[in-house]
This record gives structure tokens, C-alpha cells and sequence, in this order.
């Protein structure tokens, strides 16, 4: 047999042409692309897939843009189709969930009313929005949604709540701020009405000067609103300061009809006002020149009065005080005293109080509270030794001592509830200085009197004879009212006088408000003898 034929017959050449031809076949399907497949599950429709910058396949909710792993070999579409059954802001999701009934109780709480029936889903944002709400209105710290309490209460009641961060909530805070700020903003500028403002000023613990400004309105429907439109920092209590300050923040608000302003007695707030003057008549808003811009506070006239009366009895305060403040340092001492009122059979619940000697009313509820334990003070100092040794020889309350403070808690009692008595010299002198010269008044004060169904005319007059005694204050009345000069102003007055006596009927009565809101203008408030309409929706 030749060569050649034993050549074909060798297993070995047969094998290696195999294994050459499957290799020229692999290499050859290597070369030719496969053709790429279309999705085809319905998720992508909401869903659009990216790669990474780790060239990790992912998808990206198209309504609310959380992103899930997606790589069709390792995840597959599972976690995109449960988010995509479960999304809140997908459009054509489906509550099948039945709603839950709540039952409400009634703000009012009036008797007999059940209440209001709704239904209750759980809805995360809500939740939120309720959580913030309760931070400002109950004034607690951003670091409470970070207390261990208050995570137990939510996992007991919400487990499925995420709770934010007191990072979160402080920005949740400020969006809320900047919200109801841009809507009060709107509303004013809305309605046409003057605004009154207050402010005042002081010092931090921190050496740093602040100054907060409310706003006073009325609304369409009667209703009186007050509204804290600044509380920022400021350079100085000097007056040009606290005017700048203002007028940023009425340029900030977009606010220029400004009725009266309202600030403390210091010296300081005269120039203030003026300045405040100058930049309204500039801006040609002015009503009656500015001249009753100026409305000192009432609250602090009050302080000031009660501060001087009580410095006619201040040295029996002063002792009162140091007894108070001796027993209430120990809880030895505080006990033994319990005891000697247990003994003089004192029928009294209060325990001693101390008070805050710049604040009357805290130095009346002392007063009030002591002056009932008079027999157990006499007790106590009888048998306590170091009592007497402590305060000193006069340190300890008398009779008279008690008798003073006993006259001087029961006139305090008319000012803490709102019912003005003067009495005493010194009171009186300080009460004239404010409010004892008529021509130094503000005479916006008459207009409210008059406006008032309880008051009237007949009440101005009586006022002025309690004020200014019977002879003088039928003769400022004749002057303020009823002089040749004012003839015109009485007939206003007598017309605002009707007109208030009885409910307003829109319908019947507005021909004659529009008579009234066009003949005001005309007369200043010299000629209303003093009075000018502070009802805001007319306008000056």
C-alpha cells in the first residue's frame, strides 16, 4: 500500500481537519452582530433605562424619579412593577385600598353635636405637612423629631411614616414661612385698607438689639387680624434706627397706607415717628398730615402710672418681698410655714408667689396672695428665731406694712382686670402728664367711643366730667364739640352717632356710606372735633 492511501486512512489528519473546520465556524458567527431585542414589558412605559457610570443598568421612574436596578440578567423588572403599582404621583394608579371612616369632633365643642364624618387614608405628605404645623403652633424645638419618645409614639401609630430629620423639618418650616408670607402679602395688597402698626424694641441676653413690628387690620367681614410682618435685628435704639427699620419693612410688604403706629413712651420713638412722617407724606398717603400718626401704647402708659403709685408704698413692698423670698428659699422653711397656716385655720389654696419688682402685675399677684397668710407670717416669725435675725430688726412685716400692701393689692386689682382707677397723687401726676392735657391727646380715641353701640355720645361727656371734673369737663366737652369753629364737626359726629346706633343693612344703607365715605375726606380731624374713621375699609 502507498503513501498516499495510508495518509487518508490516518485517524489523526481527520480529527485535526474537524476541529479547523469548528473553529472557522465559531469565529465566523463571532463576527455577525445580534440583532438587539425590544423591551417588552409594559414597566417601560413608565419607566426609561440609563447606564450607569459603573455601566450598571438601571431604570428611572418617570413620574416621581427614583431609580431601581434593572440588569436583565441579575434583577430583572420585578422591583420596577411593585414600585410602579405603588407610586403616588402616577397618574392612573388605582386606590383599591377601602378608605377608612374617622369621626371628628367639632372645634367648637358645642353640646349635643356628634360631630363630622370623613374618610382617612394614609397619605405621607399629609403626615408631614400635620408635623410641621404642630413644630410652629406648639413652638417646640426642630430636635423633637429626633427624640426616642416621639419615635415610639410613630411607631405605634405610623409605623409606616419616615420620620425626617430635624434638618428636613427646619426647611419644611421655612417653605411654610415663605408660603403664608407670600399670601399675606397678596392679601394686603388686594384690600385697600389702612393698616395700624405697634413695635417695640429691646435687648437680648446676647447684647443684640431686635425689633418686632405686628400689623393690625380689619378684613371684609368685620374681623380684626394681627400679623407679625418683621422681627429682625437692629443697629441701635436711637431713633433714625428704629424709622429706617420701619421703612424697610413697609418697603419690603408693599404697605404705605399706614393709619397709626403705636409705640412706647421713650424718646427715642418721637424721632422715629418723625421720620416716619416725612417718608409718608412723600410717598402722599398721609392722613390729615401725619398728624395722629403718633398713638402711644396704653399698656405701657398703665405701667409707668402703677410703677409710681407703688413707690408710695415701696418700703412696705420691699419687706413683704424679703419675707416672701426668705420662706420660699428653703423646702424646711416652706413646710414649717404650711404648718402655721394649717394652725391659723387659713382657708387658702395659692402658694406664696415672688415677683418680678420691673413688673407691677407680677408684684400684685405677691401682694394678693401674701396679705391672706398675715396671721401665718405673725406665726412664723414667733417661732422661728433666725426669721427675724435674717430680714433685720424692720425688715419684718407690721401691721402697718400689711395694711398698705393690703390698699395697695386691692387698687392693683382694678388694673389687672382692665378697669382704669387712679388714685393717689403721684399716680394721678403721672396719668396727666400722658393723658390729663386734651389738646396732647390723640383724639382717634374719641372716635371709637362714639362709634361704640355702649358707649355713645352721652358716654363721651360723662368721661370727660370723671376726667376732668364736672366744671372743666362740661367746658372741654362744649369746646371739643360744640364750638362755633366745630359746627360742622358736631353734625358729622351726630350723623356717625346715628349711623353706628344700629346694625349696617347693605343694601338699605349704601347710598349712605358712599355720602359718608365722600363727605369725610372733606372734613380733617380737627374739624371731626378730634375724631377721624378708623374703620379701615374707608379710606382717608
Amino acid at each position: 500500500m502507498d503513501s498516499s492511501s495510508s495518509g487518508q486512512n490516518d485517524p489523526t489528519n481527520t480529527t485535526d481537519s474537524t476541529q479547523s473546520e469548528q473553529e472557522t465556524a465559531t469565529s465566523s458567527k463571532s463576527k455577525v452582530k445580534r440583532k438587539p431585542v425590544m423591551p417588552r414589558s409594559t414597566v417601560w412605559d413608565h419607566f426609561t433605562k440609563f447606564k450607569t457610570d459603573n455601566g450598571d443598568t438601571k431604570g428611572k421612574c418617570n413620574y416621581c424619579n427614583k431609580e431601581f436596578c434593572c440588569d436583565p440578567k441579575r434583577n430583572g423588572t420585578t422591583a420596577l412593577r411593585n414600585h410602579m403599582n405603588t407610586c403616588k404621583k402616577h397618574p392612573h394608579a388605582i386606590e383599591t385600598r377601602q378608605a377608612l371612616l374617622d369621626l371628628q369632633p367639632n372645634s367648637n365643642n358645642v353640646e349635643g353635636e356628634v360631630g363630622t364624618l370623613t374618610t382617612w387614608k394614609y397619605d405621607e405628605n399629609a403626615i408631614r405637612e400635620a408635623l410641621v404645623s404642630m413644630i410652629i403652633i406648639d413652638e417646640l424645638t426642630f430636635k423633637f423629631v429626633e427624640g426616642e419618645g416621639f419615635r415610639k409614639f410613630m411607631r405605634a401609630i405610623c409605623p409606616k411614616f419616615k420620620i425626617p430629620s430635624r434638618w428636613t423639618i427646619s426647611r419644611d418650616c421655612y417653605l411654610v414661612y415663605v408660603e403664608e408670607r407670600s399670601k399675606l402679602k397678596s392679601y394686603l395688597k388686594r384690600n385697600c385698607q389702612r393698616v395700624s402698626l405697634t413695635t417695640d424694641t429691646w435687648t437680648s441676653l446676647q447684647r443684640i438689639n431686635y425689633m418686632c413690628i405686628t400689623a393690625h387690620f380689619i378684613d371684609n367681614d368685620w374681623k380684626l387680624h394681627k400679623k407679625i410682618i418683621n422681627f429682625c435685628p437692629i443697629t441701635s435704639h436711637k431713633g433714625d434706627a428704629i424709622g429706617r427699620a420701619i421703612e424697610t419693612c413697609l418697603l419690603e410688604w408693599g404697605l404705605d397706607k399706614i393709619f397709626t403706629i403705636t409705640v412706647d413712651n421713650a424718646s427715642s420713638n418721637d424721632i422715629a415717628i418723625s421720620y416716619l412722617k416725612k417718608k409718608l407724606a412723600n410717598w402722599g398717603v398721609t392722613v390729615s398730615n401725619s398728624d395722629y400718626l403718633h398713638m402711644r401704647c396704653m399698656a405701657h402708659i398703665v405701667n409707668l402710672v402703677v410703677m409710681d403709685g407703688l413707690k408710695d408704698v415701696g418700703e412696705s413692698v420691699l419687706k413683704v418681698r424679703n419675707a416672701v423670698r426668705y420662706i420660699r428659699s428653703s423646702p424646711a422653711r416652706l413646710k414649717k410655714f404650711k404648718e402655721c397656716v394649717e394652725y391659723e385655720k387659713i382657708d387658702g389654696k395659692s402658694s406664696l408667689c415672688l415677683d418680678v419688682p420691673t413688673r407691677w402685675n407680677s408684684t400684685y399677684l405677691m401682694l394678693n396672695i401674701a396679705q391672706k397668710y398675715e396671721r401665718a407670717f405673725e406665726r412664723y416669725e414667733s417661732q422661728e428665731p433666725m426669721f427675724r435675725l435674717e430680714l433685720g430688726e424692720n425688715g419684718v412685716p407690721d401691721f402697718h406694712d400689711w395694711s398698705e400692701c393690703r390698699k395697695m393689692a386691692e387698687m392693683l386689682s382694678h388694673f389687672y382686670e382692665l378697669t382704669l382707677r387712679i388714685s393717689g397723687s403721684r399716680m394721678k401726676k403721672k396719668f396727666d402728664k400722658y393723658w390729663g392735657d386734651i389738646d396732647k391727646m390723640n383724639k382717634l380715641i374719641y372716635f371709637a367711643t362714639v362709634l361704640d353701640p355702649r358707649d355713645k355720645f352721652e358716654y363721651m361727656e360723662f368721661q370727660f366730667c370723671q376726667m376732668h371734673g364736672e366744671e372743666k369737663g362740661e367746658q372741654l366737652f362744649q369746646k371739643e364739640f360744640f364750638n362755633s369753629q366745630n359746627c360742622g364737626s358736631f353734625d358729622m359726629c351726630t350723623r356717625l352717632d346715628t349711623f353706628s346706633n344700629c346694625p349696617i343693612n347693605v343694601e338699605e344703607d349704601l347710598e349712605e356710606l358712599e355720602k359718608f365715605e365722600e363727605v369725610l375726606p372733606s372734613v380733617g380731624l380737627t374739624q371731626l372735633g378730634g375724631s377721624s374713621c378708623s374703620t379701615p375699609t374707608l379710606n382717608s
